[in-house]
């Protein structure tokens, strides 16, 4: 009997530890956002609380990472130099999956919360995110690529870290905004929100975001999807009208 009751102690004991650790309410103030001719963005709130074991919230509370990932797609990446004075592709990496949109938001720097090792598991920051290179180039090549990669997303305002984004109030609610750019890529989105104390991560939580395009935008994109060679001549068709349409008037005026 004094075996047995030991064991339960000992299965029971994980049960407790976990029963202590806090855990996190998020919530997205938008779940679905339609893209319409007129879309110039949106802002993205990413809100919740953090809801401690007893109610008591300690004297040291931990620290919210917010994180809005974009579908991922494969891309290829090529690097352009000058030969005999114009601009000629060189050479190229492809990458078979890399976030088409990507943003971070934390209540303190990264580097102050967690270690490389921490934010490599859980692709916290742009310098963590698992690019998937393909196979055959060198380190530094791969490394070479991926700052570009990173670099040119970051000018389209795709992928974007805010050091100081997330505001904790009482220690218990929280809350970020993350702007949507008006070329952000449609699909399936994530928002995730993790909970961080002592250089680990104590806690999370996700929730799905749909972006989609709407009205004649949408009819435009399926059109393009499911009958491409029907909607290229139409394309061409109407170029050729409307620069047809456009010389006739030049020669009346």
């Amino acid at each position: 009997m004094k075996r047995l009751r030991a064991l339960l102690l000992l299965l029971a004991a994980p049960l407790a530890l976990g029963a202590a650790e806090p855990v996190l309410v998020p919530d997205v103030s938008q779940r679905e956002i339609q893209i319409r001719y007129s879309f110039t963005g949106a802002e993205l709130l990413l809100f919740g609380a953090i809801l401690y074991p007893g109610g008591l919230t300690p004297d040291a509370p931990a620290e919210i990472v917010v994180v809005v990932k974009g579908p991922p797609a494969p891309i290829i990446v090529r690097e352009k130099q000058k030969v005999a004075g114009i601009w000629v592709n060189v050479e190229s990496e492809r990458f078979r999956s890399a976030p088409s949109f990507y943003a971070i938001a934390s209540s303190r720097p990264l580097a102050k919360l967690v270690d490389d090792r921490v934010a490599a598991i859980y692709e916290l920051g742009l310098q963590s995110l698992q690019l998937s290179p393909g196979a055959g180039a060198t380190p530094e090549e791969r490394q070479r690529f991926e700052t570009g990669l990173i670099d040119l997303r970051k000018r389209g305002q795709l992928y974007f870290e805010d050091a100081d984004g997330v505001e904790i109030t009482g220690g218990v609610l929280y809350r970020a905004r993350v702007t949507i750019p008006a070329r952000v890529p449609v699909g399936n989105y994530t928002a995730e929100t993790f909970l961080i104390k002592d250089g680990r991560v104590i806690a999370a939580a996700t929730r799905d975001i749909s972006i989609e395009k709407s009205g004649f935008e949408r009819f435009v994109a399926t059109a393009a999807d499911r009958w491409s060679l029907s909607y290229g001549i139409v394309a061409v068709a109407v170029s050729l009208l409307l620069g047809w349409g456009a010389s006739a008037a030049f020669k009346r005026g």
